[in-house]
């Protein structure tokens, strides 16, 4: 199968409520090609928030990053995130909709982390169910993103690639490649990055993420609050020559800075696309 790769093939960033104003400046050359939104900020009916975003809506197309369906818990996915999820979808129509290879939540008890799942064929056969399930429910493809591990689990049948190509080929989902964390969870597994580089196919990808890390004693942490490491743009350069143009999003979820650190993260991205 082939992704469906509907966002702009130019870089976005990330919406956060500081830069809400700024990015209303629509003769700003440097302004991004779409935007990010997190929809579990915006589960409420109204106020400043869905002021804010039916402006921007109006100019830039915009990408849905579920944090919250959970789609790898045991019992299934959360419920009311997905309600919550489409209601949302249905009112501001985003180009892309994506969430994780992974869990946050069981029976009545959610937990603020992105839990890793087993590389397993007994969790492929139920993480493509959910998939199923949201798909159904939303009326559309959705694209899942490859996590950040920081241990090796036991019960895998096979490696992440090989995971991700299954789960794409059963479920009929894309995938939202995401560069730092496969910088994040080779460094901590004592991976070779390259082999998943230059492994996964560019045909399932529908977008790519790019984020900073830090770095605490051995272990490198998926943060989001730094630039985006050499590595991490030698890596989407490598990857470019293999796929083409693809949606490339900077990712920067913690310590916020300035609307311009952003937008120039993005014109680096954005002439990796151009080259």
């Amino acid at each position: 199968m082939h992704a469906d790769v509907s966002l702009p093939l130019r870089a976005g960033i990330g919406l956060k409520p500081a830069h809400y104003a700024g990015l209303l400046d629509l003769d700003d050359p440097r302004r991004p090609g779409w935007l990010e939104v997190h929809p579990q900020n915006y589960f409420v009916d109204g106020g400043p928030p869905h002021r804010w975003l039916t402006e921007l809506a109006a100019h830039y197309p915009l990408s849905f990053h579920s944090v919250g369906l959970s789609l790898g818990s045991a019992d299934g996915l959360i419920g009311d995130e997905l309600e919550a999820l489409a209601t949302l979808a249905a009112r501001y129509q985003p180009t892309a909709i994506s969430d994780h290879l992974s869990w946050s939540g069981h029976g009545d008890q959610r937990y603020p982390d992105l839990l890793p799942v087993p590389y397993s064929h007994a969790a492929l056969t139920h993480f493509a169910a959910q998939i199923g399930r949201v798909q159904d429910r939303l009326g559309r493809a959705i694209l899942i993103e490859n996590p950040s591990r920081y241990m090796a689990l036991t019960g895998d049948d096979m490696d992440e690639v090989d995971f991700l190509h299954a789960l794409c080929r059963r479920a009929g989902c894309g995938l939202l490649f995401d560069i730092n964390n496969v910088a994040v969870s080779a460094h901590n597994l004592g991976l070779d990055p390259l082999r998943w580089i230059d492994g996964i196919d560019p045909a399932l990808v529908g977008e790519i993420h790019l984020a900073g890390h830090a770095q605490d004693d051995d272990f490198l942490i998926d943060d989001h609050g730094s630039p985006v490491s050499d590595q991490v743009w030698l890596w989407l350069n490598r990857f470019l020559a293999r796929s083409g143009p693809r949606p490339v999003l900077i990712e920067w979820d913690t310590d916020v800075p300035p609307l311009e650190t952003l937008l120039a993260e993005a014109a680096r991205a954005q002439a990796a696309l151009d080259a």
